[in-house]
């Protein structure tokens, strides 16, 4: 059976990339910091490193011919200035210890598969972002994601396959975003963020998945959005989750000003705008579950 390297396997994307991979009988070998997070069964092993120190159990590429590369500090944590640079070399140092491991033994690995996201593109309300779109943002989370897919683009010159995921709004019961926004909304204290319009392009977590482990069975090679075919604006969002869990909407929209006191540099992730393609992992032949809001939030809450 065919095996995949899998780093950030334990996070909230990770374990559901396990689940797929699993369910296509694909044996996972996993990388993880945390020693209290091995586990060796038959089909999912894990193995220790520290990229900070260097550090990696070479054994984990046994058989190895492909890597999903989930690992980085994640971006929902308060960003100060020591932590942004954490966020950046986190991802650097996760890709270039791999590259090395690589090289130093001769692994014969042919694909790897990694995250991205999709804050690489402007915030615009009006522009619609394919992955051909050569103006960048100039944002925090546009730099970082510049210099996370040019470390990626390195292992080109080992002849190695490399695909970048570029993730949107991931939608799943069992973190990120979407418990957050749907909190206050629980408690009758809902509402848009600004001016409501700036999109936002989603996807459940179920189908990005099922997304990952599909480049990585077609061979697929280059950018892909991993995005739901219909983005919606924060004020649907909002309206959408609302009515799935019953409660009303009554507050006026949060405006910019306050959440920048309470979350600082970070609440850019409330109201930058991106409405972006799935026209190119549709053409690759990928068939969305969940190609529309209300759908994804029904099963997700029910």
């Amino acid at each position: 059976m065919r095996k995949v390297l899998i780093t950030g396997a334990t996070g909230l994307i990770g374990r559901e990339i396990v689940k797929v991979c699993h369910d296509q009988n694909l044996v996972v070998h996993y990388l993880t910091t945390s020693k209290t997070k091995l586990s060796t069964q038959e089909n999912y092993k894990g193995f220790y490193w520290n990229p900070v120190k260097n550090e990696i159990d070479e054994r984990c590429f046994d058989g190895i011919d492909v890597i999903i590369n989930l690992a980085g500090a994640t971006i929902s944590k308060r960003w100060t200035d020591s932590y942004k640079a954490e966020i950046i070399s986190s991802r650097i140092m996760a890709a270039r210890l791999l590259k090395q491991t690589i090289i130093e033994h001769q692994f014969p690995v042919k694909h790897i598969v990694s995250a991205s996201a999709i804050g690489i593109y402007p915030d615009s309300i009006t522009n619609y972002y394919e992955e051909d779109e050569s103006d960048l943002s100039k944002s925090f989370l546009g730099e970082v994601v510049q210099k996370w897919e040019t470390s990626l683009d390195e292992f080109s010159a080992l002849g190695i396959s490399v695909a970048k995921i570029r993730i949107g709004l991931v939608l799943s019961k069992k973190g990120g975003a979407l418990p957050e926004i749907a909190k206050p909304i629980r408690f009758g204290a809902g509402a848009a963020f600004g001016s409501g319009d700036q999109w936002q392009s989603w996807i459940h977590i179920e189908d990005l998945a099922q997304l990952f482990v599909f480049t990585v069975t077609n061979n697929l090679e280059g950018i892909y959005n991993a995005v739901a075919p219909n983005p919606v604006s924060n004020t649907e969002l909002t309206k959408a989750v609302a009515k799935i869990l019953h409660k009303p909407l009554v507050l006026p929209n949060i405006p910019k000003f306050a959440m920048k006191l309470a979350l600082g540099d970070m609440h850019i992730l409330l109201f930058e705008s991106q409405r972006v393609s799935a026209s190119k992992i549709e053409n690759a032949g990928f068939l969305f579950t969940y190609h529309h809001l209300e759908p994804a939030l029904l099963e997700i809450f029910s």
